[in-house]
């Protein structure tokens, strides 16, 4: 096992090189951590981040009347697709399948950034996001993450800001 298998890299070139290319065009200087295993939930990275769940960003793509659309929603909480709905005024929602998920982002579930996509889709931010100071989020890969401001976030992923989550009882 080699030294950067066991402690998290601080540097932009563990994300996936989409992904590095859209934070320098950004001119954002973030911490990228890259674990050993991987991320691909929310649980295990909150688990390998030590982070609370909520401060997860889990990037979701959904397709709306056909097309893609990106949800941003806290790791804690489940997207009310009805919600989602009638937010986008769209006939039929329903969660995107893997190939539309990598077609429309570049990218392969359980890795998606919020950003940095290869396409320009609608991206609709639940507001529970904002509820913490720093969230962590994909950084293109399965075994990457990066911690950022959620105001930061949500404004370059071109979100718009929605109340999108499932109410708990």
């Amino acid at each position: 096992m080699s030294t950067s298998d066991m402690t998290p890299a601080a540097t932009s070139s563990d994300a996936h090189p989409r992904f590095a290319e859209a934070l320098r065009e950004l001119g954002l200087d973030v911490e990228v951590r890259r674990f050993p295993d991987a991320t691909r939930t929310a649980v295990e990275a909150a688990a390998a981040i030590g982070c609370e769940l909520s401060q997860i960003v889990k990037s979701l793509i959904f397709e709306a009347d056909g097309a893609p659309v990106l949800v941003l929603m806290d790791g804690s909480s489940r997207v009310d697709v009805e919600r989602v709905r009638s937010e986008l005024g769209a006939a039929k929602v329903e969660r995107a399948g893997a190939d539309l998920v990598r077609e429309s982002t570049g990218y392969a579930i359980g890795g998606v950034p919020p950003f940095g996509h290869v396409t320009k889709t609608r991206v609709l931010a639940d507001r529970g996001l904002l509820d913490h100071a720093v969230v962590w989020a994909a950084a293109g890969t399965p075994h990457t993450v990066f911690p950022l401001d959620p105001k930061t976030v949500i404004a370059h992923a071109g979100g718009t800001l929605v109340d999108v989550r499932e109410q708990t009882a």
